[in-house]
């Protein structure tokens, strides 16, 4: 399913349950070091877009962009691989969880880096990570990931010189993404929370390992096996923001490519 299309077909209660979570947000914003303009690629309903910089979003999906709240930056319409914005255009360029919707990643790196001076940010997830104890009651969520989540080499063999930082996922995260709810596992069994997390809108029917979710949350089972998560305040579940130079480290903005 094509991003704009996925997001058209989940988005209608995004905003409500990803809400950006302010631990991130600091990794994120600490990340942009000292550009005072971004853009902000994939940028969905505005989530971790700073306040106190210029901040341009690019979005797909005209459901996403609907959601947006009053007062958020300016937003256009559009895709990662053809971003209508001139060479070094900004100080930075974001990309929050989105670069697995891409249809070419080489193409929507290269072209951040091509309008981005200074740095890249990225905020992904690293698919050689163990998943957490979802993937006991799903194992259809490590292979639905395989072919879509880069793994980090690639980031580094298409952009050099990358950092990667480790984001770990606090147990009352606030954006409910995949593994936002690692601590309190009765939220996957909400079809709500579901509705708003792309890995269950490219799944089949998980009707029966959620079954078996609900049996094992009520007799103890799950406890029994992951009750040491309780005691947990954050956990690595996978989540890596990696970090670039960008298009001026290049000899001349000439040499940045689409």
């Amino acid at each position: 399913m094509a991003e704009n299309a996925l997001y058209d077909a989940i988005g209608a209660g995004y905003a409500k349950l990803r809400k950006p979570d302010p631990r991130i947000a600091q990794a994120i914003h600490r990340a942009l070091g000292d550009a005072r303009s971004v853009l902000n690629v994939g940028a969905g309903s505005g989530s971790y877009e700073p306040t106190d910089r210029a901040v341009t979003a690019l979005e797909p999906s005209a459901e996403m962009i609907r959601q947006r709240p009053l007062g958020s930056a300016k937003v256009l319409q559009g895709i990662a691989e053809d971003l209508p914005f001139a060479d070094l255009e900004f100080d930075a360029a974001m990309a929050v969880l989105t670069v697995h919707h891409w249809t070419d990643l080489k193409a929507g790196l290269r072209e951040m880096r091509r309008v981005a001076k200074d740095r890249l940010v990225i905020l992904t997830f690293d698919p050689s990570t163990p998943y957490f104890w979802l993937a006991d009651y799903i194992p259809e969520i490590a292979e639905l990931d395989k072919p879509t989540m880069p793994e980090l080499s690639v980031f580094e063999r298409i952009l050099r010189k990358t950092t990667v930082e480790t984001v770990p996922i606090p147990h009352d995260c606030t954006d409910g993404f995949l593994g936002a709810y690692w601590r309190r596992p009765h939220a996957y069994l909400d079809a709500r929370v579901r509705s708003a997390i792309s890995t269950f809108a490219k799944m089949g029917d998980v009707s029966n390992a959620l079954t078996r979710l609900a049996s094992d949350l009520s007799s103890g089972v799950w406890e029994d096996r992951y009750g040491r998560l309780l005691d947990a305040e954050s956990l690595d579940v996978g989540y890596r923001l990696v970090v670039a130079g960008g298009g001026a480290e290049l000899q001349t903005p000439a040499s940045v490519t689409r």
